[in-house]
């Protein structure tokens, strides 16, 4: 495509590498990924993706070579670069936490005190400590932090967290949560009326990509007697649609529900008398 293109950055490989990717498809942006490459231009939409690590795609949207990226807020808060956070996606969720050996006998966060704490995420660890008037030592270390313990490198580490296996595979506990931390859209300071403007529309779509993933769209049969206390569980996006069906003392009830209330919404249903409850994946949600 030709003219004026919105530059984001994405990981290239990690955490977050499928879940941009992926965001981005299911925006309708069709671009070439392949193996090894790193910069793709998008087929049907004015935008370019550059692959590049975790840690540069900060950097590189407040220094201007990309307009928007996407990372996560640990690696944000860790970088200190001048951009702003746009939107927070849904995906890459974890924490940054502190963990000791099993056999450390610890008891609140002042037994940090004087220890060596071995991390990735030196900054962020030191304004944690200082906030609580902790003086320990840290350790800045760029590989894998689980194994410091165990080779005498430090007392403890602080580290993301997601389900806890990997410390428990290296004989570790969670001790304290630091920050939580998603993937976020970062824009750098200023964009052209252009750019911003194809900003609007990327953003449009990924919101009605997240609305999508967050609700269900169900479709059932109600008998008419309870038809207004079904629909009274059924709000939708607006109200219900409700269609006669061929018999006369039943209704088609079509509607969207928030997938964290399914469970509940679909046992209140059956309780009201429908039947035939389908639930379906929508793909995208305009509001």
């Amino acid at each position: 495509m030709r003219g004026t293109k919105l530059k984001i950055a994405v990981q290239k490989s990690g955490r977050l590498s499928d879940d941009s990717t992926n965001l981005l498809k299911r925006c309708g942006v069709k671009f070439n990924n392949g193996l090894g490459k790193l910069k793709s231009e998008a087929e049907n939409f004015p935008i370019e993706i550059y692959f590049l690590r975790d840690d540069d795609i900060p950097q590189y949207v407040a220094d201007g070579v990309a307009d928007i990226g996407i990372v996560g807020e640990n690696v944000l808060a860790e970088t200190r670069q001048n951009v702003d956070s746009i939107e927070k996606l849904g995906f890459g969720k974890c924490r940054l936490s502190l963990a000791v050996p099993k056999n450390f006998q610890y008891q609140s966060i002042k037994d940090f005190e004087g220890k060596r704490v071995a991390t990735t995420y030196p900054q962020i660890v030191r304004e944690f400590f200082a906030a609580n008037n902790i003086a320990a030592d840290i350790h800045t270390i760029s590989g894998s932090a689980e194994i410091a313990p165990s080779i005498g490198l430090a007392d403890a580490i602080c580290d993301l967290v997601s389900s806890g296996s990997t410390l428990f595979t290296n004989g570790l506990r969670e001790v304290e949560t630091v920050m939580l931390s998603e993937a976020v859209l970062i824009v750098r300071k200023t964009l052209s009326p252009e750019l911003q403007t194809i900003l609007d529309k990327l953003l449009f779509r990924i919101k009605s990509v997240k609305a999508a993933a967050q609700n269900k769209y169900i479709l059932l049969n109600a008998p008419n007697e309870n038809l207004a206390e079904i629909i009274a569980l059924l709000p939708g996006m607006r109200s219900p649609s409700v269609l006669p069906l061929a018999d006369s003392d039943w209704s088609s009830v079509h509607s969207v529900i928030n997938e964290n209330d399914f469970w509940t919404v679909v046992e209140s249903l059956k309780s009201k008398g429908a039947e035939g409850i389908l639930v379906l994946a929508i793909d995208q949600m305009i509001q």
